[in-house]
């Protein structure tokens, strides 16, 4: 049997009376996309350019469906695919860990230690999967993740799918509500594209395109 996405790595539970802070992942905790970096990083500059090749077809879709979902599907099948589960984790944290000091906005860093302090539950709501964010969530010591999840068959390796819709937009919020419950409110939000409105909505204090400092 297939696994169809476990229980995100990351799920503490909320502390009595402890506000509850979103953070978007790729563009505002970081400078740029971390899974197509990391997909970069990992295929090597001949086997990026030749997996790009072979994504044509599916770019040139895109431009007529403009689902970010089937082209990040796409790719996670054209480089993904057939990694066993461990590899993936353990290259994952390999990434993590050597592109953390040039990929980290230090003005993002600062207030997400300044919510720690305030012994807020911080969790950070990503479209990019959770097994290559976990790294950085767990460096962050993140209350919890929210991603998209990859599937993984019966012998524990990529397909290339993801278990759910992309999570972006509306779909943030329907995590957000699944794990803290429906009437779900945020102290704050952050986030830097049209994919984070509906959760800076539910944000008392909503940030958008507040970091924009570089390592």
């Amino acid at each position: 049997m297939s696994d169809m996405g476990a229980a995100s790595p990351i799920r503490q539970p909320v502390s009595e009376g402890a506000p509850i802070v979103a953070f978007d992942f790729d563009g505002t905790l970081t400078i740029r996309d971390s899974f197509t970096a990391f997909l970069k990083w990992r295929a090597g500059g001949g086997g990026w350019l030749l997996g790009l090749t072979r994504l044509a077809p599916a770019t040139a879709a895109y431009a007529h469906h403009r689902d970010r979902g089937r082209i990040k599907a796409a790719a996670a099948a054209e480089f993904l695919r057939g990694v066993p589960r461990e590899v993936l984790e353990v290259e994952a944290e390999a990434f993590a860990a050597e592109v953390w000091d040039r990929f980290m906005r230090p003005d993002a860093l600062k207030v997400w230690r300044e919510w720690g302090r305030r012994s807020a539950h911080r969790v950070i709501v990503t479209a990019s999967p959770e097994t290559t964010v976990a790294p950085f969530a767990r460096r962050l010591g993140a209350e919890a993740l929210l991603g998209t999840p990859l599937v993984f068959d019966d012998q524990d390796r990529v397909t290339g799918a993801f278990a759910g819709p992309n999570c972006r937009g509306e779909e943030k919020v329907r995590r957000l509500r699944a794990v803290y419950g429906d009437d779900v409110r945020l102290a704050a939000a952050y986030g830097d594209t049209s994919g984070d409105t509906e959760m800076l909505a539910i944000a008392d204090e909503p940030g958008f395109r507040v970091f924009r400092a570089r390592p």
